[in-house]
């Protein structure tokens, strides 16, 4: 649950095939396309969130890596992944989990209820999942609750709660009496609080001396790590048969989803911002005769408590699908599907109302000031520090609420011979299906934050909707008794927004079993994906963000590492809209492997793959424009490479980055754009392994994948970027592995379960020069997570387990150079502890569990 998780998806979990972005994941429902959560991911792009599918329900889920458009259509670029429920039940399933964290919060409950019914032609399985989960505060872990854990002395300084600056950012001291006075805040930690180099010029220092403010240490751990969730799910699937000659039968399957997740994700601030947007902050203050910056971070007893600051989120989903299958002619099987899906959400969460902050703490303007062109203002610095009571705080803050909702309908008809002719390995079999679908979202903003109305919020708003028809076919032939070859073809053609894009695909597989214990296997496929919807239709608006400002760090002080640099966490506003000019991204893939199977206990496979993307979809990363600008300015790469100011990336990079006069970062623009290319390839790597013993059968399960590049170029006749090299900017393992050791003997059942995460570039900036000679770590070690599972059945109808997360109870692992909070990698780590979880299982009637 990442900060840009909170502001654009809260409480949504995604799936993330080879590292390339959810968005080039197809994530299917019983086969069938379900709708997009109703806002972006990250702002960006459509994808689908799985969090209302009910666990209890799910029979299996089918994994397939690589392209694959040529059998399921767009979107299929890193793979598929098939959530297959359950179809029928005998009897009737009763669980119910309790789960409880070792360091405390988050404590939850799960019940799910699942049962089977045949009256005759008619049967089904029906189902319904309840869970209650509290929230896990940052506070409540003591790798992240304070300032003071972060790695460097810099990073260690307080949050600045209260905070006046003069126009070169000097900081205005208030003195220690009117911090003193503050101390009740933040839970009784704010005080006289200082950072180096922000005061007056020290003659006997020969530098500037420390700027005082009043701040907190511990004000950085209001925020959840894991959100509070209530959800309610029911699933069912009925199938009536017909009893006739052509085995017709009718089906339907209704999933029905209610959430409500709160989530914190930071407390409210105020600075000045003009009405036009402009959030430079100073202004000229008549009482003080000087330009001046205020800012204020609001407390939890000025709010009312951290309640008053939650993100609120209320999800809906509801996905029906209804249809007829059967046979026809000789032995032809068809089935005739229409399927349609919804995702609406009501999304709130609190916002500093501008105009009404700006009047609270500075008055009314009293013109403008001839000198600076500053609007005046006569305002008394005792207001700065003077606290809200929690009816003055209401006053200047609001909710926004938006109402996003999403849908995607499909009416498809397939058929498949399993013996159209003869070959000498046996008949060959043949599927085609044709597609007809729509799809649409609409974001519903607060009409307010498409103004500026709120502080540093001016949000774009996003609708569209495009059709698409589809035809493919597949064909498989087995010729010779060793010998399969598969061969896919398919067509899609998408309209939207006056526009009409078609691509076609096409996909062949090869399996040789010169033995019956041993398989070799290939394929071959493209894959495409139209253009995103969101990053079609999203309208202009703008965010704030921060970013490192690498220039100023690297000319005007080139002695400090990057993350000691007194501009390394610069605040931006960000501003994007979408492009109806975005061609579609492509893909090729290619696998070649072998499976050794010597015995039914025993296997093991090792496979290559490769795929190869083009034209993809990506929003311009603020961090890589950013160095960008800078290496281009200066005219080399912090390492001396040399970079040509006029090279294409230069130009661009350099126009999108805004400074003010003084050389202050102000904004930065990112939009869209098809790159040029990023290609990844790897080895994975599975074995399973049964033995039965006296004591009881064992298993063991083994998985691993290896990454031999993943590289990535943005413009045609830039520099090909290795995503693996220290310097990158990209944070991702070469090497992950699992594996999971089992024991069953009667009664009683347990598995333990490891994984490794390989090692991972650590928190420097990839513009910072590190000395690997001199002991400076480039890298954060490989890591390892271990689980644990214990159960004992009753009978063959009732047993209870024991499941315990984080076996050891490891945190992050320690980064000496991760200074942005929460001073860990949250892409691939976080805080949560041991967890301990215990389920009970019981059955009535039907087959043992």
């Amino acid at each position: 649950q990442s900060a840009s998780g909170a502001d654009f998806s809260p409480g949504a979990q995604q799936v993330d095939l080879r590292g390339l972005g959810p968005n080039h994941s197809l994530v299917l429902v019983n086969g069938r396309r379900i709708a997009d959560f109703p806002l972006p991911f990250k702002g960006r792009s459509n994808f689908t969130d799985i969090s209302s599918i009910p666990l209890g329900m799910i029979e299996r889920i089918e994994i397939l890596t690589g392209s694959a458009s040529a059998v399921y259509g767009s979107d299929a670029i890193a793979g598929v992944v098939n959530i297959i429920l359950k179809d029928h039940a005998d009897g009737t399933t009763l669980d119910y989990r309790y789960g409880d964290t070792e360091r405390g919060g988050a404590a939850s409950q799960r019940f799910s209820l699942s049962a089977g019914f045949n009256r005759g032609n008619l049967h089904g399985v029906v189902g319904l999942q309840l869970e209650d989960r509290k929230p896990l505060w940052a506070y409540q872990r003591k790798i992240q609750d304070s300032t003071k854990d972060a790695p460097t002395a810099r990073a260690q300084i307080a949050r600045r709660s209260f905070l006046r600056t003069d126009y070169y950012d000097t900081y205005l001291d208030p003195g220690a009496d009117t911090c003193n006075a503050l101390a009740a805040l933040n839970g009784g930690t704010t005080y006289y609080a200082s950072r180096p180099r922000y005061g007056d010029w020290d003659d006997a220092l020969d530098d500037y001396g420390p700027g005082y403010y009043c701040g907190s240490d511990e004000a950085i751990g209001y925020g959840t790590i894991l959100s509070k969730r209530r959800a309610a799910s029911a699933y069912g699937s009925v199938t009536y048969d017909f009893g006739d000659d052509h085995n017709t039968q009718w089906f339907a399957d209704l999933q029905l989803g209610y959430q409500k997740l709160q989530l914190f994700r930071d407390v409210e601030q105020w600075y000045y911002m003009m009405p036009d947007g402009n959030e430079e902050g100073y202004f000229y203050n008549g009482a003080t005769a000087q330009v001046e910056y205020w800012q204020r971070q609001f407390t939890p007893e000025e709010m009312g408590g951290l309640d008053k600051g939650m993100i609120s989120n209320q999800q809906r989903t509801l996905s029906l699908a209804s249809g007829f299958k059967g046979s026809f002619a000789r032995d032809w099987d068809y089935e005739a599907t229409l399927s349609h899906s919804q995702y609406h959400s009501t999304i709130s969460w609190p916002q500093t109302i501008a105009a009404k902050a700006n009047d609270f703490f500075l008055g009314p303007q009293l013109g403008i000031d001839l000198e600076s062109g500053l609007p005046i203002f006569n305002a008394d610095p005792d207001r700065l520090y003077t606290p809200l009571t929690p009816a003055e705080y209401d006053a200047i803050t609001d909710d926004t609420t938006y109402h996003p909702k999403t849908r995607t309908d499909t009416l498809s008809f397939n058929v498949t011979q399993a013996d159209l002719f003869e070959l000498p390995g046996g008949p060959a079999g043949f599927a085609a299906i044709a597609e007809y679908g729509s799809q649409s979202y609409a974001i519903n903003p607060d009409p307010l934050a498409l103004q500026y109305y709120y502080l540093s919020w001016k949000d774009s708003d996003g609708h569209g909707s495009r059709t698409r028809w589809a035809g493919a076919s597949e064909l498989r032939m087995p010729v010779l008794p060793s010998l399969n070859l598969s061969l896919a073809g398919r067509y899609d053609q998408y309209r939207f927004a006056g526009r009409s894009v078609g691509k076609p695909t096409w996909s062949a597989g090869l399996e040789w079993r010169p033995l019956d214990t041993l398989l070799f296997r290939g394929s071959y496929g493209t894959a495409f994906r139209a253009p995103d919807l969101h990053y079609v239709f999203a309208g202009p608006g703008n965010d704030e963000t921060s970013g490192t400002d690498y220039y100023r760090c690297r000319t005007e002080e080139p002695d400090l590492d990057i993350s000691d640099c007194d501009y390394s966490d610069e605040g931006l506003i960000r501003s994007r809209n979408g492009s109806r000019d975005l061609d579609p991204e492509t893909s090729t893939a290619w696998t070649a492997g072998v499976l050794y199977s010597p015995t039914p206990s025993f296997d093991v496979s090792l496979d290559w793959f490769d795929i190869r993307m083009r034209n993809q979809v990506q929003d311009l990363r603020v961090d890589a424009i950013l160095r960008d600008e800078a290496s281009c300015r200066i005219g080399q790469k912090a390492d001396g490479t040399p970079v040509d100011i006029n090279s294409p990336s230069c130009q661009d990079a350099i126009a999108r980055v805004t400074r003010l006069s003084n050389g202050k970062l102000y904004g930065i623009h990112v939009n869209p754009i098809n790159v040029a290319r990023e290609n990844t390839n790897g080895l994975d790597f599975t074995l399973h392994y049964r033995l039965d013993t006296r004591i009881g059968s064992f298993g063991l399960r083994g998985n691993y994948t290896w990454v031999n590049s993943h590289d990535f170029q943005q413009y045609n006749g830039d520099p090909i970027i290795d995503q693996f090299a220290v310097n990158s900017g990209y944070d991702i393992p070469r090497t992950k592995a699992s594996a999971s050791l089992s024991w069953r003997n009667k009664a009683w059942s347990a598995t333990l379960h490891g994984e490794r995460l390989g090692r991972l570039p650590n928190g420097w900036s990839y513009d910072q020069v590190v000395d690997l000679e001199a002991g400076d770590p480039a890298w954060v070690p490989a890591t390892y997570l271990y689980n644990a599972s214990l159960q004992y059945a009753f009978s063959d109808h009732m047993q209870l387990s024991l499941l315990v997360d984080n076996l050891l109870d490891k945190m992050p692992p320690k980064d000496p150079t991760y200074t942005s909070y929460p001073y860990y990698d949250i892409s691939w780590f976080d805080s949560v502890g041991r967890s301990f979880y215990l389920q009970f299982t019981w059955k009535l009637g039907g087959e043992a569990l």
